[in-house]
């Protein structure tokens, strides 16, 4: 029998001491597909720092834009190295209910196929149960079928589809 490589996965929260190699991932990632929006760390390192410290004040609801809701951002760390992003709404506005829902995330181009989308989502359900979300909302692009199998994979249950955006719940009450 093969011996399998041991792999270390994390989900850390966003620190306003990460550094170039978190930057280089949302570089890679860019706008992102699939309706995540992915807002730009800034074109240059320098400017990176203020990007953090913006993206760690929405966690407590600090400084938010109109319509915004209290959001904590997440990387998901494999072996190391940052391969995804995520974010967790901690409450949805009428704005959110209707695009956006609680959790958005995105696997930059160069890891995606490895399984680190589902990876992720069932992290980030881990953390909205901790903050005692029992129903999460999800929406994706009607187009992106990787995105629906993940959300359906980690017991999503489609429930709408208006204007090419499909709408999902996952029910938390039952999970662990």
């Amino acid at each position: 029998m093969a011996n399998k490589e041991l792999i270390l996965i994390e989900l850390k929260e966003l620190s306003v001491e990460d550094g170039r190699e978190v930057y280089e991932m949302l570089r890679e990632i860019g706008s992102g597909d699939g309706g995540f929006v992915n807002d730009d760390p800034g074109e240059d390192f320098g400017s990176f720092a203020q990007y953090l410290v913006k993206r760690h004040n929405d966690s407590p609801g600090m400084d938010l834009k109109a319509g915004w809701a209290p959001m904590t951002t997440y990387w998901l760390i494999v072996d190391g190295k940052p391969v995804g992003v995520g974010r967790l709404r901690h409450y949805l506005n009428d704005i959110l209910k209707k695009l956006g829902g609680h959790i958005r995330y995105e696997i930059r181009a160069s890891e995606r196929g490895k399984g680190y989308g589902g990876r992720i989502l069932k992290e980030l359900l881990v953390r909205a149960k901790d903050m005692n979300i029992n129903e999460v909302l999800i929406t994706c692009d009607e187009t992106g079928e990787r995105s629906r199998k993940v959300i359906a994979a980690n017991g999503g249950t489609l429930f709408s589809l208006k204007e090419e955006n499909c709408y999902w719940r996952i029910n938390l009450d039952f999970r662990k």
